[in-house]
C-alpha cells in the first residue's frame, strides 16, 4: 500500500496509515464489511512498525471508520460512503485534476478568459438561429412539447444523422442510431453496455480529460497509449493489447482532443487489424466532425460498425444548452442500448432533437458552419503566430478544429504556469490534465476561439516568467 501525505503538510506515520485506508474506503476498493490488511501485513507493506499500525487502526475504530472483531481482525464499518471520483486513482494537484479544471471553466464569470476550455464562445454559436427554431417549434401544433420521446429518438433526425454519417463513409441505417442527451451520455451508456468493474480500457495519452473521469466512475482500469501526429503509437498499442487485454479503446479519429492531430489511413488500418486480433472494441468519439473542411479517415468507415461504435453530439457546434447526442452501432446491439437508455433516463429530450433537426434541414446549420470554419482557420493562424512569438512549440499544425497542443519553452511545468494565470483570472489547461501517465507536464492545450484577447498572451508571458523564477 502506498502512503501519501498532503502536499505542503507535515503528517505523522500514524496519520499516513489512517489516510491511506480512508482513501481506499472512499474509492471503494475496501467495501463496507471488508477485512483490512492485518497489522503484520500492513507493517510489511509500508515498512511502518506494528505499534504504529495498531495506533492508526485504533484511532480509526474510535472514529467509527473501522470495527474490531476479537480474533478476526479489523473490518470496514457501516455502509460504503458516497462515491467520490476524486478519491479514485492517485491524488492530484488541483491544477491537473480534470474535474477541477471543468469546474473552473464552468464557474468563472461569463466574460472571463478561458483559453483552456473546450468549447466555442457563446457569441460564436448560432444563437439567433436557435431562437428562431425554438419559436417555430412553439408555434407548430405537431411539435411534441410535453410528452416523452420514442425509445430510439426522433425518426426524422435519425434519418438526417444516417445521411450525415454517410458523408464520412460510415454506413448506418436510421435503426442503428440511438439519440441521447449528449455525447457524454452516449459514452456512459456504452460503458454500461460493454464494461464490468475491473475491466481494462485503453485511451490515448493525451486524451480528452473527461474520458478519464467518466471511466473512473465505471470502476475500470484506464491505460494510456502514446499518441502521435498520425494516431496512436502502433508499437505501444500492440504491446498494450497483448499485455493488458483491454476490452475497449476510446479515441477521437478526426480533430483529436487535445492535440488537434488527424488519424492517418495506414494507422487506422493497422489499429483495426490489431483490434480484430485481440478482440478489442472501439468507441470513436466524433464530436468535432463538423469543424472539418475535408473529412479525415474514420475507423467506423473502414470497419463498417462491426467492432467500432460512433458517438457524437451538437454541443460544441450548435448549443450546449439544448443538448442532443447520438450513438451509431451494429444492429444487434441497439435493443440492449435502448433498454439501458430507458432504464437510466427514460428517453432523451424531444424538443432538443426537434431543434437540431430543423436547423439541419433548412440549411441554416450548413451556412453557419461555412462561416465558422473560416473564422476558426483565422483564429488558428493567429494563435500559432502568437504562441511562436512567446517561444512555445506547437506539437502539430492542426488542419481544423479548436485546439493547439503546445510545449512551454525551457522545460517549464505547465501546472504552476496555470496556477499563476488563474490568479489573474485566466483559465489555462495544463497538459497533465489530459495525460493518464502524467507525461505531458510541459504542454498546454489552447482553444483558439478563446485566445483572441491580448490579455491571454500577456498573462501567459507573465505566468511563465513567475513560474520560471519559482522553479
Amino acid at each position: 500500500m502506498k502512503l501519501n501525505g498532503q502536499p505542503g503538510m507535515a503528517i505523522t506515520r500514524v496519520e499516513q496509515v489512517m489516510e491511506a485506508l480512508r482513501q481506499r474506503i472512499a474509492a471503494r476498493s475496501l467495501a463496507a464489511g471488508a477485512r483490512v490488511p492485518s497489522i503484520r501485513t500492513m507493517s510489511e507493506q509500508t515498512g511502518i512498525s506494528k505499534s504504529t499500525v495498531v495506533d492508526a487502526y485504533e484511532r480509526l475504530v474510535a472514529e467509527g471508520v473501522l470495527v474490531s472483531r476479537r480474533g478476526a481482525g479489523f473490518f470496514v464499518a457501516g455502509h460504503a460512503p458516497p462515491l467520490a471520483l476524486a478519491a479514485l486513482g492517485p491524488q492530484l494537484d488541483r491544477e491537473i485534476d480534470p474535474l477541477w479544471l471543468t469546474r473552473q471553466s464552468l464557474e468563472t464569470e461569463a466574460d472571463a478568459l478561458r483559453p483552456g476550455c473546450g468549447w466555442l464562445p457563446a457569441a460564436w454559436l448560432p444563437q439567433d438561429a436557435v431562437r428562431r427554431a425554438l419559436r417555430a417549434i412553439a408555434r407548430d401544433p405537431r411539435a411534441q412539447l410535453t410528452d416523452y420521446a420514442s425509445p430510439l429518438g426522433l425518426p426524422a433526425l435519425r434519418q438526417q444523422l444516417a445521411w450525415r454519417l454517410a458523408q464520412h463513409g460510415v454506413e448506418a441505417a436510421p435503426g442503428q442510431i440511438v439519440l441521447t442527451d449528449s455525447g457524454t451520455q452516449a459514452l456512459d451508456l456504452l460503458c454500461r453496455l460493454l464494461l464490468e468493474p475491473g475491466d481494462t480500457v485503453l485511451v490515448d495519452d493525451p486524451c480528452y480529460f473527461n474520458f478519464q473521469a467518466l471511466l473512473r466512475a465505471h470502476r475500470v482500469r484506464v491505460i494510456g497509449v502514446p499518441y502521435t501526429p498520425t494516431g496512436p503509437d502502433l508499437a505501444a498499442f500492440e504491446k498494450t493489447l497483448a499485455e493488458a487485454r483491454p476490452r475497449l479503446y476510446v479515441t477521437n479519429s478526426a480533430v483529436h482532443n487535445p492535440t488537434g492531430a488527424t488519424l492517418a489511413p495506414a494507422v487506422a488500418h493497422r489499429v483495426l487489424k490489431l483490434a480484430e486480433a485481440h478482440d478489442l472494441l472501439i468507441v470513436e468519439d466524433d464530436i468535432f466532425a463538423d469543424f472539418e473542411s475535408e473529412s479525415a479517415p474514420r475507423l467506423a468507415a473502414f470497419d463498417g460498425l462491426a467492432r467500432v461504435i460512433t458517438i457524437g453530439s451538437f454541443s460544441k457546434t450548435m448549443s450546449a444548452a439544448a443538448r442532443c447526442g447520438f450513438i451509431a452501432a451494429r444492429a444487434d446491439w441497439i435493443e440492449a442500448l435502448v433498454d439501458l437508455k430507458l432504464a437510466v433516463s427514460f428517453g432523451n429530450g424531444e424538443v432538443a432533437a426537434d431543434l437540431v433537426q430543423r436547423l439541419l434541414v433548412d440549411g441554416t446549420y450548413r451556412r453557419y458552419l461555412d462561416g465558422l470554419r473560416a473564422r476558426l482557420a483565422d483564429a488558428m493562424g493567429e494563435t500559432l503566430h502568437r504562441l511562436d512569438a512567446l517561444g512555445l512549440r506547437a506539437w502539430t499544425r492542426p488542419q481544423a478544429g479548436l485546439f493547439v497542443w503546445a510545449a512551454l519553452p525551457g522545460g517549464l511545468d505547465a501546472a504552476p504556469v496555470a496556477r499563476e494565470a488563474l490568479g489573474e483570472g485566466v483559465v489555462f489547461a495544463p497538459g497533465n490534465v489530459f495525460s493518464v501517465s502524467h507525461s505531458a507536464g510541459a504542454f498546454l492545450r489552447f482553444n483558439v476561439s478563446q485566445c483572441n484577447r491580448p490579455k491571454v498572451y500577456e498573462t501567459l508571458e507573465c505566468a511563465m516568467s513567475r513560474a520560471a523564477q519559482l522553479a
